[in-house]
């Protein structure tokens, strides 16, 4: 299933439908503030395991994020963490960067890496972020599988490519072909592990 939602303007009733295919287990592709991204309720392991078979991938070697709201999430999901980390993710976010942070116990073991941490993303993008307020909690943020393509900037084309695969594809406008970058700070000082889309001067 193909739904246009627009940004600026995400109509409850549409918002309902997406709501409604994450609790019962369904998976989705979204668009975010870089590329189109793929997921389902952090709480739903079947849907977990369903993503991780697609990427084809071991849940605890995959590295999947979370995307929230706002920073209201952090003390739920991730140990506490210093000021200067604190203020860093607060000074990026909303924006398209991943933080790797320590996980919290409330992290479901299945999202865990072996090193106990997770990656958590606020993106600058209307559409992920009300899904997220809606259902209440963080949904999961991994990319689709397969090469980052040119072609799969365009919902329908993703569409075309992933309806057999997925429960719902939502069409947010032309999407990005550079993905987040990553900075992880569970060591002494953050450090960039991927150059994506944003920009740090560490």
């Amino acid at each position: 299933m193909l739904v246009r939602i627009y940004e600026e303007d995400p109509q409850p009733r549409q918002m309902k439908m997406v709501i409604d295919v994450l609790r019962s287990g369904g998976i989705i592709i979204y668009p975010t503030d870089t590329i189109y991204g793929l997921g389902c309720d952090i709480y739903q392991q079947k849907s977990i395991e369903r993503i991780c078979r697609l990427k084809q991938i071991q849940p605890s070697k995959a590295k999947l994020s979370f995307i929230c709201d706002d920073l209201g999430h952090l003390s739920q999901y991730a140990k506490q963490l210093p000021n200067p980390i604190y203020r860093l993710m607060k000074e990026l976010l909303p924006g398209p960067y991943t933080f790797i942070l320590p996980a919290s116990k409330q992290v479901p073991k299945i999202l865990k890496t072996k090193k106990d941490t997770i990656g958590l993303r606020v993106p600058d993008n209307n559409i992920a972020r009300t899904i997220v307020r809606e259902l209440g909690h963080p949904i999961l943020s991994t990319t689709l599988p397969g090469e980052i393509a040119e072609d799969l900037v365009d919902p329908e084309v993703i569409h075309d490519k992933f309806e057999n695969t997925v429960e719902l594809v939502i069409d947010g406008g032309i999407g990005g072909l550079i993905p987040s970058t990553i900075i992880d700070c569970t060591g002494p000082e953050p450090e960039i592990v991927r150059q994506g889309l944003g920009v740090w001067n560490n």
